[in-house]
């Protein structure tokens, strides 16, 4: 009886429902920041950032990133992301200096670390 209802408590929460995004499960992914990396062609790769707050301008956010990291960048809007809102495209690997950026008080956004998720390889 026991070992029965340990089996039940382990099905009551899925460990993937989180990273499966075609589950349908957008309330739960759209509160996170998604910063992930892309292999282009050899060594090239490109650091894309999405899920940043609808209430920050993230023209004025990709101007200063721009400056701040000496790379160039572009926004992909929605149509051409398919539905993950705006994302925020930057040649080279910078996914580290992003995150501190993001988290940063006075020269960066003030977000929670918490809601930020890295990826790659």
């Amino acid at each position: 009886m026991s070992g029965e209802t340990e089996i039940q408590n382990l099905k009551s929460r899925d460990p993937f429902a989180e990273a499966d995004e075609d589950s349908g499960q957008t309330t739960q992914t759209q509160e996170y920041i998604h910063i992930r990396i892309q292999q282009r062609n050899g060594r090239k790769t490109l650091t894309t950032v999405q899920g940043i707050p609808a209430k920050f301008d993230h023209k004025k956010i990709l101007k200063v990133i721009k400056k701040e990291f000496a790379c160039n960048g572009t926004i992909i809007s929605d149509t051409e992301s398919k539905g993950m809102g705006e994302v925020i495209q930057l040649q080279g690997d910078h996914r580290l200096k992003i995150k501190e950026f993001l988290v940063d008080d006075e020269n960066g956004l003030g977000l929670d670390e918490k809601t930020i998720k890295i990826h790659g390889f």
